[in-house]
């Protein structure tokens, strides 16, 4: 019973493969012409044998009825005459012949079975009628019928000659032929089904190799890579994975490092306020001057930890797929204007200009905290990481559906191949001047997430030693997802 469903599992696996639609596609595209070929070719024997048959007995019957016409017995009284002729040519046709009068009345039969009857036809009465010779075929009783007028010399017809013939074997014969190219059909098929199931296995390798890859790589094998297939299709696929797996290997590290980094950061003020508290417990009569400067490096370290803790705290609030945001109408200058407000002192330790320029006023629909924080990281960066006596330009812009807010400075720039990294989570361009200006790799990560929470978009551009530009684009009406 297990074997049975296993055999059965991998039938249905087979059926949904990709191996098994490009075999139905072959198989479709190569057994449709050769199934209307034999169907053309059944219909077109049969179609061509009944009008070879027709057009001979026309011609037999309009002969004979040209015989008939040189006796000039309109009353067929005149036994011998006519008989031997009509005889001769049923044998050399095969085929039955009658001569009906124009009472309709049958004057002689070849086969001497309905002399003397009367014969109401529709094509006799058509022939008499329109002196033309009338053919037909009889589907039913497999017999094809010519009727040709007896004229005479006022072209008046006076009887017609009808002929029958039975094309049922003829067409039985034709069918057996048919047969045959039938047989030939089906084994054309069963080759094309070998060839097809062939083809399509050569077509799909490339993509199982590249399934046993990735299989390999599920296994725990991540510092492997996908090889190029053989179709571009599968290339672009397989460098897009490729692509993928080297931005979680370069996660992974970087993640490693913020744990070892944010440990050693959060251990060192802890350590620093240990040995402080311990160096005032210890000693005896502690002058206020000593204990006071004691005191305010301790506030510095819990300043340090703490904007550690907040950066991490900001980072989890940004997360897009648990965060909702409190959308509302803001004025985005005055907004602006407020940020660049609170970080001017900050500026003003490096002597840096701070300026904002607004080409129009804003209102636009954002969530105005979480905003708020995504503004306040560029600029404040483009502070930190700015020289002395630098400057800080600031500008916002909108047209009919987005407004644009640009932060640029003329501070050390970023180098090119950081440039596609500095928004992933927990990534430092220089570790140790971040660490000096207490940096810890989370602040434009928190930008992006804030930016595409509000359905927008953040474009960089930087050179080193001349400066950086972050473009941020949102639109002015939020609409949710």
């Amino acid at each position: 019973m297990g074997r049975i469903k296993t055999i059965i599992g991998k039938i249905k696996k087979f059926i949904h493969s990709m191996r098994f639609g490009i075999f139905a596609v072959i198989l479709i595209l190569g057994s449709i012409p050769m199934t209307v070929l034999e169907h053309s070719m059944h219909a077109y024997y049969r179609s061509a044998m009944i009008n070879n048959t027709q057009a001979q007995l026309q011609v037999q019957a309009v002969a004979l009825a040209g015989e008939i016409g040189k006796y000039q017995d309109k009353t067929f009284t005149s036994t011998g005459s006519y008989e031997a002729v009509i005889r001769q040519y049923s044998t050399f046709s095969d085929s039955r012949i009658l001569l009906v009068n124009y009472g309709y009345v049958i004057a002689y039969d070849s086969y001497a079975f309905e002399s003397g009857k009367t014969i109401v036809s529709e094509n006799v009465i058509k022939a008499f009628t329109t002196k033309k010779t009338i053919s037909a075929y009889n589907k039913a009783a497999g017999s094809i019928e010519i009727m040709t007028p007896v004229l005479d010399d006022n072209k008046n017809a006076y009887a017609v000659v009808v002929m029958s013939t039975d094309v049922s074997e003829a067409l039985n014969y034709t069918d057996d032929v048919l047969q045959k190219i039938y047989i030939i059909k089906v084994s054309a098929i069963t080759m094309l089904i070998i060839i097809a199931f062939i083809i399509s296995g050569i077509l799909v390798r490339p993509i199982g190799n590249v399934t046993h890859q990735v299989n390999d790589i599920a296994m725990g094998h991540y510092d492997r890579r996908i090889r190029k297939g053989a179709y571009s299709e599968l290339s672009d696929m397989t460098s897009g994975f490729n692509d993928i797996l080297d931005k979680m290997n370069n996660l992974d590290e970087s993640r490693q490092e913020f744990v070892s980094n944010v440990s050693h950061e959060l251990k060192t003020p802890i350590t620093s306020m240990k040995v402080l508290a311990d160096s005032l417990n210890t000693q005896e009569d502690v002058p206020v001057e000593l204990y006071r400067e004691f005191m305010a490096d301790i506030v510095e370290e819990i300043d340090r930890e703490s904007k550690i803790i907040d950066d991490l705290l900001s980072l989890v609030k940004m997360d897009k797929s648990s965060m909702t945001l409190n959308i509302s109408s803001v004025n985005i200058n005055e907004l602006l204007e407020l940020i660049l407000k609170r970080l001017k002192p900050i500026a003003q330790k490096k002597n840096i200009e701070l300026l904002f320029e607004s080409f129009r006023p804003v209102v636009a629909e954002i969530d105005e905290v979480k905003f708020t924080i995504a503004i306040s990281n560029l600029v404040e960066n483009a502070i930190k990481y700015n020289r002395d006596n630098g400057w800080v330009h600031v500008s916002l812009n909108a047209d009919h559906r987005y407004f644009y807010v640009r932060v640029e400075d003329n501070g050390i720039g970023i180098p090119q191949e950081s440039q596609k990294m500095v928004f992933e989570r927990f990534y430092r361009v220089d570790k140790a001047r971040s660490r000096q200006t207490g940096g810890t790799g989370l602040g434009l990560s928190i930008v992006r997430n804030a930016v595409l929470m509000h359905h927008g978009a953040i474009r960089l551009h930087s050179e080193e030693d001349v400066g950086t530009t972050f473009t941020v684009r949102i639109p002015l009406n939020y609409v949710p997802e």
